[in-house]
């Protein structure tokens, strides 16, 4: 897993993996939330893992000259994993890294969606991984590669898509109610506030959500192995 901030990390996306039998190994990119452009050497092996999964964060790819010293290098790092057929999910900036490696592009969306939205098919289509709600958290949004396959959206931004052995969520399937709290805890009340966000509201949702979200994250995570990595593209 690539965690892009200490508490970035897998989630109940992990133990999900870790249920199939996967051992998992965690690359933390950055350490310092004052520190956005001060990144950990990539792991050399990295060629070797059947799966790769690019996690959440702060930053923005709007931005791309506060972490300059690290995307460029991760962007690439996940255009090679594509092409060499190594199976990739991302979450949230995740999905965004690989929508922007694979040709698609990263825009900052006209609404951000904080809080529980459920998620629609696309044309007709089955969305895999079901409604939700899904947690949000984020103020960017990506446009998958023309190529790609686009599987869930709320009205305001894609949710989903799936490009060969490559899937990108913009929604938060990792989270449990400690994960909400790091979340929450890295938050300022100016900025919480700003976006109309109660620190005990969503506290509330989160036990509320808790339970039915580790069933669908797991049965994501389900899918991701038996329909995405299980089938060669």
């Amino acid at each position: 897993m690539l965690a892009h901030e200490p508490d970035g990390v897998g989630g109940q996306v992990e133990m999900a993996l870790r249920k199939r039998g996967y051992a998992v190994d965690t690359h933390v990119i950055t350490l310092e939330y004052g520190q956005p452009d001060v990144a950990q050497p990539w792991p050399q092996n990295w060629r070797d893992y059947d799966v790769i999964v690019p996690m959440g964060s702060v930053r923005s790819l709007t931005n791309k000259d506060e972490i300059a010293s690290w995307i460029h290098d991760e962007l690439e790092l996940l255009r090679e994993a594509h092409e060499a057929d190594i199976p990739m999910l991302g979450v949230c900036f995740g999905g965004q890294l690989l929508a922007d490696a694979l040709g698609g592009s990263v825009e900052s969306a006209p609404v951000t969606e904080i809080g529980w939205y459920e998620l629609s098919a696309v044309g007709g289509r089955e969305n895999p991984v079901g409604p939700g709600p899904w947690l949000e958290w984020h103020h960017d949004r990506f446009h998958p590669p023309a190529e790609a396959e686009i599987l869930a959206v709320t009205d305001n931004a894609t949710q989903l898509f799936r490009m060969g052995r490559t899937v990108g969520t913009q929604f938060h399937p990792e989270v449990d109610v400690p994960h909400l709290a790091g979340f929450l805890e890295g938050a300022t009340d100016e900025y919480l506030a700003e976006w109309g966000v109660e620190r005990a509201d969503m506290v509330a949702e989160g036990h509320f959500h808790e339970e039915r979200n580790k069933k669908q994250c797991h049965a994501l995570v389900d899918w991701f192995l038996d329909e995405v990595v299980a089938v060669p593209s």
